[in-house]
């Protein structure tokens, strides 16, 4: 239990540069705190002592703003930066050195019992405000951008955002190669889908447009030789009858 609390206090100094010691970590992290108490909660729900479990969890929002249903799972290294605003629901699955920033929510879309939340693969970021709602998968080593809302499944390795998440970064980095990026952005020009989109017609557009002035010139060249040819038979024509 105690190297289980070790590594994670461990994971944190490879995510979040402002750290500056252990102890400041365990004192002053809430993403730490909130562990303990989903570890303590969830050890209760598994042995069937469900109310109690729900009790601690309930402590643990009140103490860090950050609500992990006790009946989810979550991996090793586990990292939650900043926090406030936090949702995990109950059948989320959460693979290992997963990162999650503030505002965040791994929400259900249906009432019915059974799988109903996400599930995340290793090395996951969930920048700040993304929503991932559904039983959808997130592969491995993938990136959700800041305030993005998933519906779909995200394979391993892309990088998604926007409303509704739009695959923009189809992942140059190898599975099993361990990487963080900060709010789930792979470089800071990531573009914009929309823009991607608007930029794709509007050069659409443009080829268009040369092909359409390439007809009208081959146009007025078919004309102009036709006139020339009617003009060449009327003088043939006049030439015959003076004879």
């Amino acid at each position: 239990m105690f190297k289980s609390i070790g590594d994670e206090i461990s994971s944190v100094f490879g995510r979040d540069p402002a750290v500056r010691s252990r102890l400041e970590v365990a004192l002053c992290y809430p993403g730490f705190h909130a562990i303990l108490f989903y570890r303590t909660a969830n050890w209760l729900w598994k042995r069937d002592i469900k109310l109690l479990g729900r009790f601690v969890s309930h402590l643990g929002r009140f103490f860090t703003g950050i609500e992990i249903h006790p009946g989810a799972t979550i991996g090793k290294e586990f990292f939650i930066d900043h926090g406030m605003g936090v949702v995990i629901g109950e059948t989320a699955e959460i693979g290992n050195h997963v990162t999650l920033y503030h505002g965040v929510t791994l929400g259900g879309t249906t009432w019915n019992t059974g799988k109903r939340h996400p599930t995340l693969g290793d090395n996951v970021v969930v920048g700040a405000g993304a929503k991932i709602l559904g039983p959808l998968t997130v592969g491995d080593g993938a990136a959700v951008g800041s305030n993005a809302v998933v519906v779909k499944d995200v394979p391993p390795g892309h990088t998604v955002v926007g409303i509704p998440a739009r695959v923009v970064d189809h992942g140059k980095k190898k599975l099993d190669e361990a990487h963080f990026a900060a709010y789930g952005t792979t470089t800071p020009d990531m573009p914009d889908p929309v823009s991607k989109a608007i930029n794709g017609l509007l050069e659409h557009i443009a080829k268009l447009d040369t092909r359409i002035a390439d007809l009208e010139g081959s146009q007025s060249d078919n004309n102009g030789s036709v006139t020339g040819i009617e003009k060449d038979e009327g003088d043939t024509s006049e030439k015959r009858a003076d004879c």
